[in-house]
């Protein structure tokens, strides 16, 4: 069975862009675990109340097919965490999937994944993608090699169709 974890904030995460992949993939046998940094129950911006399964600091990427930074606003809190930098570059070094919708993909971006590469995020944070080498689409989702980013709430069922593509 395929495994996949998606990390959110531990406040005010975007719910349908963690809800809906959550549901796709789970739909389609893939297992699903939610990564915060408390345990504790956390809010989504629109009032979704998700506990956690794991901390991010337990994360062994080894362990998972894709690892999905999931957006809203609270999601800028990885945007200059060492250990989520650490996590993204080594999903990509390995060849996993690494994707992140939203916001997010400024995490991956810091973390130097991004150099060359294709790839789309919320439109007010363009310039922090470019500013790091990325080639920014303005596309509501886009894939290059194994990372996949997307730009907001309205591209999140296309989002979770394309980590189940590629874990297929």
């Amino acid at each position: 069975m395929k495994r996949v974890v998606l990390i959110i904030p531990e406040d005010k995460f975007r719910d349908e862009e963690l809800m809906q992949p959550k549901a796709f993939l789970e739909k389609n046998a893939i297992e699903v675990k939610v990564a915060s940094t408390t345990l504790n129950p956390v809010i989504g911006m629109l009032g979704a109340k998700v506990k956690p399964d794991i901390l991010v600091s337990d994360i062994k990427v080894e362990d998972f097919d894709a690892i999905v930074f999931i957006g809203g606003s609270g999601s800028a809190q990885y945007w200059d965490d060492p250990f989520a930098h650490q996590i993204a570059r080594k999903a990509n070094n390995s060849g996993r999937i690494l994707a992140a919708i939203c916001i997010a993909p400024v995490t991956l971006a810091r973390a130097g994944v991004l150099k060359g590469k294709r790839a789309t995020v919320f439109s007010s944070e363009a310039d922090l993608l470019t500013a790091e080498g990325a080639k920014y689409t303005a596309k509501p989702l886009e894939k290059d090699g194994n990372i996949i980013t997307a730009g907001g709430p309205s591209a999140a069922r296309e989002f979770a169709e394309e980590l189940l593509k590629a874990l297929k």
